[in-house]
């Protein structure tokens, strides 16, 4: 990965819907090399997809939680348990595991405090291998979804 590779992944992170002949100028190529790097980047797993950046609060889901899980045990069948039943909590929007204490991080997006409430008390407290879950919430967002600094 050189430098206008490294350009080219900053600019689509920036903006992700630019047409390959606005991309080429930015990064100055002409537009069939341009392809072909873009096409490079996507094939090595550099990029990963396209999405869009959508506003929680106009969706209706503005209300944030850290939730903090140190697990009984961290054994390989504990955790996989673990894993698997979060990844199928929908408002589970990030889940991080981590090195030492507490095992994971988790980032909820949910309407409201009424239904971060429910969603602790039918989900996230019935999660397997669970010792203790601990929560914040989340008063303002400084830095969300920041490009890598490529």
């Amino acid at each position: 990965m050189d430098a206008i590779d490294r350009r080219i992944l900053a600019e689509l992170q920036q903006d992700g819907r630019l047409s390959l002949t606005d991309l080429a100028g930015r990064v100055q190529l002409s537009m069939s090399p341009t392809h072909r790097r873009l096409h490079a980047l996507e094939a090595s797993g550099a990029i990963t997809g396209y999405r869009a950046v959508i506003d929680p609060e106009v969706v209706g889901l503005g209300f944030g939680a850290l939730v903090f899980v140190t697990m009984e045990q961290a054994n390989q069948a504990t955790i996989s348990a673990f894993d698997a039943a979060v990844a199928e909590v929908p408002e589970v929007i990030q889940a991080l595991r981590l090195f030492g204490d507490p095992d994971y991080l988790l980032r909820i997006a949910v309407p409201d405090l009424p239904a971060y409430q429910r969603l602790w008390d039918e989900k996230l407290s019935a999660l397997p291998g669970v010792r203790r879950v601990a929560s914040t919430i989340v008063m303002k967002t400084i830095v969300d979804d920041r490009p890598l600094p490529i």
